[in-house]
């Protein structure tokens, strides 16, 4: 019989180092990194479902179900190429398509959204005869602040919010003082004034010839009514323990539906196109991470960093904040988050 406590931490380790060194097989090494602890028996079959957060994976799959037929809607493309063409200059044509580019991820998945604005920007640069990088790199730099800003902007949002029990509104007012949502407007402001610098000389007028058509308004409904939804389950799921994940699956599933009935596609064509290899990686890594949670792990780490920290809240924040800037440079944010949070967590308690 394998030692529950060594095989963890070796588990744990070993597929961490596997996601930085091979980060295409990372969902291959989590679903065998959590299927190797079922069966040495680290946690038994019925721990390893528990140590799934379903609230969170509803969430996950419901967004990315609603952000395909949004995406497929063409609703994005269109109103930025009417932005585009209503601009006074190509300076806030690009600036334009950043704010909306924010915009859109703070309630979409940011690859998603990355994918609906790159063909305004390869429009735009083919005009301007300039390398699409810089501006699609000020699109990708939009998208991922954004998706921070709100609870189903981006995974990592929805793993805070399951860990900390913060609901949808929770991310714009927690305990009575503005939240995350705002902080992140501050750093938006700030890359704003940075993109206004990098593209102050293009002071010239470009108009792109309009290609996009609005197939149907109803996916724009639908996530709209999703947001409403989801800012009124907070006051009943005050815990975030079920209702969010519920709601996003039943939009998901509506969304689904209507795709069949209007456009005549195949539920399960529109199943295969999601994202799983990111849904199935979450699985494994909240299996592998909950292996170590079980077998006291998380709580040796947490003990041994408040003994480093003492009583200096400020210090304690500092400490994470820096080893978080470090690690995640090398890491996926996904599951380093999933290790870190309840670290944090119980630093704080």
């Amino acid at each position: 019989m394998f030692n529950p406590e060594i095989v963890a931490i070796v588990v744990f380790l070993l597929a961490y180092i596997l996601f930085v060194v091979f980060p295409e097989r990372r969902t291959l090494v989590a679903i065998s990194g959590a299927v190797l602890l079922v069966i040495l028996q680290t946690v038994t079959p019925k721990e390893a479902f528990w140590a799934i957060n379903w609230n969170v994976m509803g969430i996950f799959v419901g967004t990315l179900v609603i952000a395909d037929i949004f995406m497929e809607s063409r609703v994005p493309a269109y109103l930025a190429e009417k932005i585009v063409n209503r601009s006074p200059s190509t300076l806030w044509s690009i600036l334009w398509i950043c704010i909306m580019t924010s915009f859109i991820s703070a309630f979409v998945e940011n690859v998603a959204t990355v994918l609906i604005m790159s063909p305004i920007a390869f429009a735009l640069a083919r005009k301007l005869k300039i390398n699409p990088t810089v501006i699609l790199i000020s699109i990708a730099i939009c998208s991922n602040l954004q998706g921070t800003a709100t609870l189903i902007g981006d995974p990592p949002s929805m793993l805070l919010g399951g860990f900390a029990k913060m609901n949808f509104l929770d991310f714009f007012f927690y305990k009575g003082k503005p939240s995350i949502f705002f902080a992140v407007q501050a750093g938006a402001l700030v890359s704003f004034i940075v993109l206004y610098f990098v593209f102050r000389k293009h002071r010239e007028k470009v108009i792109i010839v309009a290609v996009e058509k609005v197939r149907s308004w109803v996916p724009t409904i639908i996530l709209v009514s999703l947001i409403f939804s989801l800012a009124g389950s907070s006051l009943m799921d005050t815990g975030f323990s079920y209702l969010a994940g519920i709601i996003c699956v039943v939009f998901g599933a509506v969304a689904l539906l209507w795709e069949k009935l209007v456009n005549q596609r195949s539920i399960l064509h529109g199943l295969k196109k999601l994202d799983w290899e990111t849904t199935f990686f979450l699985l494994g890594i909240f299996i592998i991470v909950g292996s170590i949670t079980a077998t006291g792990w998380i709580e040796k780490v947490s003990v041994s960093l408040s003994g480093i920290i003492g009583t200096n809240i400020f210090a304690g924040y500092t400490l994470l904040v820096l080893v978080s800037m470090v690690l995640s440079a090398f890491i996926d944010n996904v599951p380093f988050l999933v290790a870190m949070l309840p670290v944090a967590v119980s630093i704080s308690q």
